[in-house]
């Protein structure tokens, strides 16, 4: 089957510039999920938000909720994308937080001093039982790649026979990805790690995301879900047989 959506490419352009990530997040759901139509919050909503603040939101931010904040399908099927009315600054008065981690485990924000930013770099902390040895961290370069990064991550996370996860990845299993797969144009992240940052293929109507110990996988159909688990096999979590 051949698909007019070249995910490589438009994910090439997705790394440069905002415009090209808003047009890669259009060309993804609809090639594969639903094609977005009247999924964001409006100019009230945004407006509302700023007001409650006392700060305006950087222009990238305001975008993604416009094209496609209340898809809860791409922003939120794991971890959770805050709403208009739920976005908060943290209790150290540094960063702006507008995404949880699912279980509370980490959140992620935008400096204060860089709101003015049209794209600003995006930062992630983690929740520790030492709150005094929680801190910022760098997770991605511009806000707008956080979002790419969020509907990919979002997809590959949902409920549904067409996605699973192998837990037991091993080196042999990054071996048999890098021959067969077709490594995506997003740079490693988070910023800071150096062990194994995550990665992305595309493998045949697969997408995978390689988190080092853990391997996650969408097919756009059951087929092609099965054909990924024959050629990376292990204790995959949806597997049936």
């Amino acid at each position: 089957m051949t698909h007019e959506f070249d995910m490589a490419r438009s994910l090439g352009a997705a790394v440069q510039d905002r415009r090209g990530a808003w047009e890669f997040i259009r060309g993804f759901v609809a090639d594969w999920a639903e094609g977005l139509a009247d999924d964001g919050w409006n100019e009230t909503d945004l407006a509302a938000a700023e007001k409650r603040l006392g700060l305006r939101l950087p222009s990238a931010l305001r975008e993604a909720y416009l094209l496609f904040g209340r898809r809860k399908d791409l922003t939120s099927n794991h971890d959770v994308l805050l709403g208009p009315s739920e976005l908060y600054v943290d209790e150290a008065g540094k960063a702006l937080v507008f995404r949880h981690e699912n279980q509370g485990a980490a959140s992620w924000g935008i400096r204060l001093a860089e709101l003015t930013d049209d794209d600003p770099a995006v930062l992630v902390k983690t929740d520790l039982a030492d709150k005094a040895a929680e801190h910022w961290e760098n997770w991605l370069e511009r806000l707008s790649l956080c979002f790419v990064e969020i509907v990919l991550s979002e997809s590959v996370q949902a409920e549904g026979e067409l996605c699973d996860f192998l837990c037991d990845f091993d080196d042999r299993g990054v071996e048999l990805l890098e021959e067969n797969c077709t490594r995506l144009p997003f740079p490693a992240y988070p910023m800071s790690e150096e062990d194994h940052p995550t990665r992305w293929f595309l493998g045949h109507d697969v997408l995978l995301r390689d988190d080092g110990a853990f391997l996650l996988a969408r097919g756009r159909t059951e087929a092609a879900l099965d054909g990924i688990r024959e050629l990376v096999p292990g204790d995959w979590l949806n597997d049936a047989g």
